[in-house]
């Protein structure tokens, strides 16, 4: 069996082409990675925000504390709560900041509310 022969401007040219796809797949990676922090993160600030609530609610502590304890050590850092008693509710905002992963690519904080009924 004869081998094929290639002209030698064509040699490479799979390397290159891989090279250049490369970085396309490597940013939509990080792209899909990014989303998912989002995400995540949207999911601690709810949880966060029903365990404070619930907590000053109940009267078993403050909404900073028993919303960090809620919540991921590493999102809890960039973490802010807001509210608390209103009449016969509680309402507690919490915001927190979204991981940037993608340089450029910045989603801004995320906010969730949650209220109860004061027991």
């Amino acid at each position: 069996m004869r081998a094929i022969r290639y002209p030698r401007q064509e040699r490479g040219q799979a390397a290159i082409e891989y090279v250049g796809m490369l970085g396309l797949l490597l940013f939509v990676a990080m792209a899909v990675v990014q989303l998912g922090l989002a995400v995540y993160a949207a999911q601690q600030a709810g949880t966060a925000s029903r365990a404070a609530a619930r907590a000053v609610s109940l009267g078993e502590g403050s909404a900073q504390q028993a919303g960090s304890a809620a919540m991921s050590d590493w999102l809890e850092k960039g973490a802010t709560f807001r509210g608390g008693p209103a009449g016969d509710e509680v309402t507690v905002e919490v915001t927190v900041a979204i991981p940037s992963v993608v340089p450029g690519i910045d989603f801004g904080p995320v906010r969730k509310s949650t209220t109860m009924p004061k027991d």
